[in-house]
């Protein structure tokens, strides 16, 4: 690998942070559940279960600990007998097939009798900063039920049927950062292995898998006696956990544009690094190659029934094909392969296959991108002040370079401000309603950050640019926000999005997309406009089978033979 000569620059933000191209990211290395099983594996880590108290009819509980270099995580599950009606993935379900907790440390016999009579409510419970997350899953019935009998009957579950779902249960909610009681993220920014965003989140994910597949044996066992096989450890690799993701998730990316921003910008800037190699070595293109045969396949397994996500997909398959016919003829060795493949890409590829082509060429590189990810965290946005003494003309100057493009849309026009974003008063969690149809305008959350641009920017306009912006928000003080996030992009360049985000044609799954692909999540189906399933840690290798061998490609499905 030659590093040497020109330096590619990153893309720039008004071309990545378009809510369309967002909603058309990929997971990559930098992914959160794929630094965590290297980080797992690279430092040793140790995996136990000490208690699995489950009876055969699949209720109890079970505790998964994960000792590091310096501390030890639990996770305490308690697994339901949940009845039928009972099983949704709404977030206004009030109980479910499992629960769990991350314990920080080892718990004790009390720790767990108190978890006992919380966890289970989720919500309705509370936890303590001895817990790191809190979150519940149901099972993939279906799947659930074909697996446990042909197991107890001696056979091995249909590997049609297992590519067809994909999990055997589904997380709804995975709770941490202070909800409910849980520790909140400052306590444990500080450690290591913690300081990535998400590991305490994914490392409860990871844990759970194991759980269940425990579970689906037990009571396959507990059904089927001595005649009862042990699932192929081929076919239990290839299941993961589901996820139901719905809005709540959304505004986070706006809410949080130094977070997300650095999200974006050490993928950016890993795009760039790679672009920068002047020679690929054969060993490099060889990667290269074998995992792009691996996506493939991946692709081909990718199923969904929404429309939106049926064209993405058809695109997909599409830009693989007109991409292998580029890869027949092109010199991947030498005169940066990288970026020529990346600037084919934007001429002859959709979003969706530009996106992954970004994300495919980081592959080769862990040596020149994966230190990058101590970046991704945000450990000062909170403290952000507003710089009080900055010139008017100054802040006009951000305005119109994070949001020009807004200036230019008429506000008054009801498709472009239809929607509205609030908290369900039931539920505390957030929704977007039709702004002209329903009685919501009153309790609308400040998550249209482009239309407040443009009303702070024309309250500007009569104003000195010369003038401090402090002495503008003493007149208007309904503009701080706008005046801050203005005053952050100095930091965050990718930390908006650039597109409208109370639009008529909004597409919340965009948003949804592009946090998912950071924690690592493939396979996106969604069910609407608005929510949306995924599988995490498909393929990964369990506790057992986990070393620095196994630890990061998992994500790409073995090629059969």
């Amino acid at each position: 690998m030659n590093t040497g000569g020109t330096q590619i620059p990153r893309r720039d933000p008004a071309t990545v942070m378009r809510l369309k191209r967002l909603g058309s990211l990929h997971q990559c290395r930098l992914s959160f559940m794929r630094v965590l099983t290297r980080r797992m594996a690279g430092e040793g880590w140790e995996f136990s279960c000490p208690l699995f108290d489950i009876d055969e009819n699949g209720v109890g509980r079970a505790v998964y600990t994960a000792k590091g270099p310096e501390r030890v995580y639990s996770l305490v599950a308690f697994a339901h007998d949940l009845p039928a009606e009972k099983r949704s993935d709404r977030v206004i379900a009030d109980a479910w097939d499992a629960t769990f907790a991350l314990f920080d440390g080892i718990p004790t016999e009390a720790d767990i009798n108190r978890l006992s009579q919380n966890v289970p409510l989720q919500e309705a419970g509370r936890i303590s900063e001895c817990e790191l997350s809190l979150s519940r899953a149901n099972r993939s019935v279906r799947l659930w039920t074909h697996v446990v009998d042909s197991l107890a009957a001696g056979l091995q579950p249909d590997p049609a049927q297992i590519s067809a779902v994909g999990y055997l249960m589904r997380t709804t909610a995975v709770y941490g950062s202070g909800k409910f009681g849980a520790a909140d993220r400052e306590i444990i920014a500080a450690r290591s292995e913690m300081q990535v965003p998400f590991q305490a989140e994914m490392l409860s994910v990871y844990l759970t898998r194991t759980f269940v597949r425990d579970l689906v044996q037990h009571m396959a066992d507990a059904k089927g006696g001595e005649q009862t096989v042990s699932l192929d450890p081929i076919i239990a690799r290839r299941l993961g956990i589901g996820n139901s993701t719905g809005l709540g998730m959304a505004p986070f990316i706006i809410n949080h544009p130094v977070l997300f921003n650095n999200w974006m910008m050490v993928r950016e800037e890993a795009i760039a690094r790679v672009r920068s190699v002047r020679t690929a070595l054969p060993e490099d293109i060889e990667t290269f190659r074998n995992v792009l045969k691996r996506t493939t396949v991946s692709v081909d397994q990718w199923r969904s029934e929404h429309p939106v996500q049926l064209a993405k997909l058809g695109q997909l398959k599409s830009d693989l094909q007109k991409l292998s016919h580029y890869l027949d003829d092109a010199d991947l060795g030498n005169d940066y392969p990288w970026n020529k493949l990346v600037e084919w890409s934007e001429v002859s590829l959709s979003e969706e296959g530009q996106e992954f082509v970004a994300s495919l060429v980081l592959e080769p590189y862990g040596e020149l991108v994966d230190q990058l990810t101590c970046c991704m965290a945000d450990s000062n946005s909170d403290a952000f002040r507003i710089d009080g003494s900055m010139k008017v003309g100054d802040v006009r100057a951000l305005l119109e370079d994070g949001f020009g493009w807004a200036f230019e849309l008429d506000w008054t026009d009801p498709t472009n401000c239809a929607r509205a974003w609030y908290v369900s008063e039931e539920k505390l969690e957030p929704r977007m309603g039709e702004r002209f149809e329903e009685p919501i305008t009153d309790y609308e959350q400040p998550l249209a950050p482009a239309r407040d641009a443009a009303k702070a920017f024309a309250a500007l306009k009569a104003w000195n640019a010369t003038e401090p912006i402090a002495r503008f928000l003493l007149n208007h003080p309904e503009h701080r926000h706008t005046i801050r996030r203005a005053q952050m992009s100095r930091a965050a360049p990718y930390g908006e999005i650039r597109d409208n985000t109370i639009s008529a044609t909004v597409m919340p799954i965009d948003m949804l997309r592009a946090k998912l692909s950071f924690f690592g999540a493939t396979h996106f189906d969604p069910r609407s406009d608005r929510w949306v399933r995924i599988c995490m840690y498909a393929g990964a290798p369990y506790p057992e089978d986990l070393s620095p061998e196994t630890a990061d490609l998992w994500i790409y499905p073995e090629i059969a033979g």
